[in-house]
């Protein structure tokens, strides 16, 4: 038997998931992060900055201005990023575990089928 052989990576196998999964939760944290300090921040800026978020903007006091109509943006925003990337992350490592196993990534296999 050939101990020197080295094993392949497997797209199932434990350390895959692992990383991925890895991967995936800092992208959670900092997505949930920017969402909880956009929620934070507004009434921490109406704490401390009331003269500033009294100004009117289109007819709006900047409070309502920012929770009424960016707020929503905000969140499709994060929500868009988090979805692109986390696919993103699906997709680079399946092509490095491709790369590794001397195949063509996923990206490269869809590309030569059309």
């Amino acid at each position: 038997m050939n101990s020197s052989k080295v094993a392949k990576p497997d797209i199932h196998s434990e350390d895959f998931l692992r990383l991925l999964m890895r991967r995936q939760l800092r992208l959670s944290i900092a997505c949930a992060a920017t969402f909880l300090s956009a929620l934070l921040g507004l009434p921490l800026l109406n704490y401390f900055f009331p003269e500033l978020m009294a100004t009117r903007v289109f007819g709006f006091t900047l409070t309502w201005f920012l929770l009424g109509v960016l707020f929503f943006p905000l969140v499709w925003l994060i929500s868009w990023f988090f979805i692109r990337r986390s696919i993103a992350l699906e997709e680079a490592e399946v092509g490095e575990i491709a790369e590794e196993q001397g195949g063509k990534g996923e990206k490269e296999k869809r590309r030569g089928r059309t």
